[in-house]
């Protein structure tokens, strides 16, 4: 046997060139400050690690925000929901333990039932997941099209240092074919190991943190060896990307990792939403790429690097089509979601979260 590289053969490049040919974002209009939070147990109004983060309605959860991204996608897609073929939904906060959200958000776009649907589970890059999958399907021919969301409505425990960051929200790609799409997906990779920085067992209600598990040997670790690799494979520096988006538990870890990798405070700024809507978990990295993709031009080439505590990181060199500034307005724009603001106390907060165990 030959001898390799670690990262060779590793880097994903389908036989089928493939894209996202629709893209959307959902986040819901409640805020919740962080100064709130520390108000309410502090007993001082002092900044938190985020500005204030989004919290989902008493009528929302991952299905009825991953519906509404889906719709989104499909809007900017061009494509009836009829030809897709996968319905895919990576949280970790979905409804049911048992009872898929993959096939309710199928039906409810209008998908057809002769399709794969189903849930993706990898902590906060569970989206990531389903949106390497929907590659493999798709740059395979075994299909032509392939939906991929990631959403949470994501808990903290109340006065946990978490509660500041873990909100709600996500976004859904639809994977096709290279030449229709709005992006080209150019090369992908992943990188993964048994780290123990965040867990929940069954049945328990709040996620534990590994406290000094959760930065270098985790988040700092995965993302850096995971998007140096590719782009040491893919012969690409820092200065060949117009745009970079890391994983956002909050607004330090991404800029110090950018920093750590060579990326310019510039690079990473459109794509850095932690400090308004805090951290969407498993939609964190994906809402970053839709507000990117909206402002993009044709050319541009985009790193992005999710993270997922256990631990993992997906690497993806996307570059910007001539077809994105024809369709990316059919759809609501991810800073028009983020303008669209209803302030509101930790007491409401509480109650539309379910803090508060009635019985």
């Amino acid at each position: 046997m030959s001898e390799s590289t670690p990262t060779e053969g590793f880097v994903n490049k389908p036989a089928r060139p493939v894209g996202i040919v629709g893209y959307g974002a959902y986040i819901p209009r409640y805020r919740l400050p962080g100064t709130e939070i520390s108000r309410v147990w502090t007993g001082e109004p002092t900044p938190g690690p985020v500005k204030e983060k989004a919290v989902a309605g008493l009528d929302e959860d991952v299905i009825t925000m991953s519906i509404e991204a889906a719709r989104n996608a499909l809007a900017r897609s061009g494509i009836t929901p009829d030809l897709l073929r996968a319905v895919w939904v990576g949280s970790e906060s979905h409804p049911y333990a048992v009872k898929p959200s993959g096939t309710i958000v199928a039906e409810a776009i209008g998908a057809p039932p002769h399709i794969q649907a189903g849930d993706w589970e990898f902590a906060c890059k569970a989206g990531t997941e389903a949106l390497v999958a929907a590659m493999g399907l798709v740059g395979s021919q075994m299909a032509n099209y392939a939906l991929a969301i990631g959403m949470d409505t994501a808990q903290g425990k109340p006065g946990d240092a978490l509660e500041y960051t873990a909100s709600s929200g996500g976004a859904a790609f639809i994977i096709g074919p290279a030449g229709e799409a709005l992006a080209t997906i150019d090369a992908q990779y992943s990188f993964v190991t048994d780290t123990p920085d965040f867990w929940r067992r069954a049945h328990q209600k709040y996620p534990e943190h590994g406290q000094r598990f959760t930065g270098e040997p985790a988040y700092f670790h995965h993302i850096a060896s995971g998007t140096s690799a590719l782009m040491e494979k893919e012969g690409l520096s820092a200065e060949d990307f117009r745009f970079a988006i890391f994983h956002q538990p909050n607004e330090k870890f991404p800029r110090r990792v950018a920093r750590q990798l060579g990326f310019k405070p510039e690079q990473i700024q459109d794509g850095l939403l932690s400090p308004v809507i805090g951290n969407t978990y498993a939609g964190a990295a994906l809402v970053g790429l839709t507000a990117v993709l909206d402002i993009a031009t044709p050319g541009d080439r985009i790193l992005v690097t999710s993270y997922g505590s256990g631990a993992g990181s997906d690497v993806f060199v996307l570059t910007a089509q001539d077809a994105l500034l024809e369709r990316r307005g059919a759809a609501l724009s991810t800073q028009a979601y983020i303008a669209r603001r209803t302030e509101i106390d930790y007491a409401t907060y509480a109650r539309f979260r379910g803090k508060i165990a009635m019985r």
